[in-house]
């Protein structure tokens, strides 16, 4: 399974939170730390408040911020939150066309493969996966 770039610049946002917590960190900053895109980077940040990971305020010294503990924040719920809804195949999808589909033997193991891939990432938290935070923090600095 491939994250989409949402995903990925979901996870990387949740990073730099998690690096610079308690700091509240403006999109643009983090579009600026990334170089990303600041329109994309806000649809990405209002999922993730949608979602409860991040917490928004806005105003002149807004920004986002966790809304949890890094260790309360599963990167497997993540992932499924912001990707559950992508078939990993077109049969899974509403406007299949495949003909093969009322006899594919495909769809169990695909099926499958996508939940040990979820089940994978349920194992780390937002805090496993910054652990290295010094580094992070260099690597992030501007």
């Amino acid at each position: 399974m491939q994250l989409d770039k949402f995903t990925d610049y979901a996870l990387r946002i949740l990073m730099v939170l998690a690096v610079r917590t308690p700091e509240r960190l403006p999109v643009s900053a983090i579009a600026r730390l990334y170089g990303l895109s600041e329109h994309h980077l806000a649809k990405v940040g209002a999922e993730l408040t949608r979602q409860g990971f991040v917490a928004s305020e806005r105003g002149r010294t807004g920004g986002l911020t966790l809304a949890r503990a890094p260790e309360q924040i599963n990167i497997g719920a993540v992932v499924r939150a912001l990707k559950s809804d992508d078939p990993v195949v077109e049969c899974f999808g509403t406007s299949s066309t495949c003909i093969l589909q009322p006899a594919c033997g495909l769809r169990g193991p695909f099926a499958e493969a996508r939940e040990a891939f979820f089940a994978a990432l349920d194992g780390y938290t937002l805090a496993d996966v910054t652990r290295a935070r010094g580094a992070l923090a260099d690597l992030l600095a501007g």
